[in-house]
């Protein structure tokens, strides 16, 4: 067959795998339309649009280093084409990279000068490096900074007589206290202000005095469940509780990080795992995720929550306590429970882990970052990262943890899954994500696993998304980041 009849053959081919690709895509297939798009690039590797529409697919599945990579690649095959930049800023945008979002954007206006979307996308970029510089010039240095904690008194605010919310009588978090709560919140009602103080400050309290590596024991003939990502998720949240009961020293749960961002009911969520956890410590232990940081928290809408259910001061409350919060937990010696996933060396052992000083905002690299950011992979060894953070590690790095630690199975969280879990790496590592239809979008089911001691065989339970009022994920969010939802 002549080369120039070949060529065109891939040409239609690829062309055809990009028309299915974004379909899958209006479907919010995402995975199955990366697939499609490489199809199409790997047909015909010299169209711009291919890897600039599969950069926009891994953003939305929250790969930002691919979609950096693919972006990039779209510009290189046509430094005018300026969806490559537009991409790639949102992309950086999303990491919270604002200054090589910014260069991107004024790409884009360079090349579609008369582009109102690009023009005020540019604006708000702007906005934001500039916000960014004056926090940076007006910081207190670390060194000399008093936590916000250390200045707050809780007893000595008032509540008004018209309060007809849930109260605090004393210092004890009860039962009947947290129901009433989660009632008001269910209601959108909000907590008042010297009770909220009450319960992050316990926690704070709390959370400071536990290691960096949690040992969780469950006696013979009890049983123990661990949740993923809530993700601000407050109806999801109840909808847990009901089908599996309410936490307490009889029915304890692990929520595994990510409790707050994307969802628009963050609070909610989080005074009331925090509420539980002043009602009885050892009814809820809560790990640290990548978004229990004050960098996700400015873009992906905790912190604007806050501002506008709270105030400023909390923002930098729950900052704090967010630095308080173990990194990962072992259950019974045997079932090791983080966040993210496993690292970029062999030989880390649980005294490495425990040894970590957690007190800070996580770094861009360590045992600690990849600890949080983490994700598996299905070849064996190591790779880089499709976030952009952390590495994707292989089932041979899972195998080998485990068996350097006598362990016998890695539970994480971090991604979403389809069916609200997965099983990979010769069933030594589950993932667990308990936030359905996630974003709203992704239609995907959310899951948690229960343990049963002494065997702690792992019994996943699944369960759909259930109606929430009418406030749209990433409604408190940065506004640049809510132009690309």
């Amino acid at each position: 067959m002549p080369i120039m009849e070949t060529e065109n053959g891939n040409v239609k081919q690829a062309e055809d795998a990009k028309l299915l690709a974004n379909e899958a895509y209006k479907a919010h297939k995402f995975a199955q339309a990366i697939d499609l798009y490489t199809q199409a690039i790997e047909l015909n590797s010299q169209n711009a649009v291919y890897w600039a529409n599969r950069s926009i697919a891994h953003l939305k599945l929250e790969e930002y280093g691919s979609a950096i990579q693919d972006a990039s690649k779209a510009i290189e095959v046509d430094p005018k084409y300026s969806k490559g930049y537009y991409r790639r800023g949102a992309a950086y945008l999303a990491m919270g990279k604002f200054k090589e979002a910014l260069k991107d954007f004024q790409q884009v206006k360079r090349i579609c000068p008369n582009d109102p979307d690009a023009t005020k996308k540019l604006k708000e970029c702007e906005k934001a490096v500039m916000k960014l510089k004056f926090a940076e010039a007006i910081s207190v240095p670390e060194a000399e900074r008093r936590p916000v904690a250390d200045s707050i008194n809780y007893r000595s605010i008032d509540v008004e007589p018209q309060y007809a919310g849930a109260r605090i009588e004393g210092d004890v978090v009860t039962l009947d206290f947290v129901k009433k709560m989660m009632e008001d919140f269910k209601n959108q009602k909000n907590l008042h202000q010297r009770y909220a103080f009450q319960i992050v400050l316990q926690t704070k309290e709390m959370l400071q005095a536990m290691p960096s590596l949690v040992d969780i024991n469950i006696a013979k003939g009890n049983h123990f469940t661990v949740c993923g990502d809530v993700h601000g998720q407050f109806y999801d949240l109840l909808n847990i509780f009901e089908l599996n009961g309410l936490p307490s020293d009889e029915n304890p749960y692990l929520f595994n990080g990510d409790f707050v961002d994307r969802g628009s009911f963050s609070l909610e969520v989080i005074l009331t795992l925090f509420a539980f956890k002043c009602m009885s410590p050892s009814a809820i232990y809560l790990a640290r995720g990548n978004h229990e940081s004050k960098s996700m928290n400015r873009i992906y809408g905790f912190e604007g929550e806050v501002q506008s259910k709270l105030s400023d001061k909390f923002v930098e409350l729950f900052a704090e306590v967010f630095c308080c919060l173990p990194l990962a937990h072992v259950i019974n010696g045997k079932v090791f429970v983080v966040h993210g996933g496993l690292f970029s060396v062999d030989g880390v052992k649980l005294s490495d882990i425990r040894a970590i000083n957690r007190f800070c905002e996580p770094p861009e690299e360590g045992l600690m970052c990849e600890l949080l950011w983490s994700d598996p992979q299905p070849a064996p060894g190591r790779g880089p990262s499709k976030r952009g953070v952390g590495l994707s590690f292989g089932g041979d790095v899972t195998k080998r943890f485990l068996q350097e630690n006598n362990l016998d199975l890695v539970v994480r969280s971090h991604e979403v899954k389809d069916e609200g879990y997965e099983i990979e790496h010769d069933g030594k590592l589950i993932t667990v994500f308990s936030a359905p239809n996630y974003c709203d979008q992704m239609g995907n089911k959310g899951a948690f696993i229960r343990f049963e001691a002494p065997d702690l065989k792992p019994n996943i339970v699944t369960f759909s998304a259930v109606p929430h009022p009418d406030v749209k994920p990433m409604a408190y969010a940065n506004n640049f980041l809510r132009m690309f939802q």
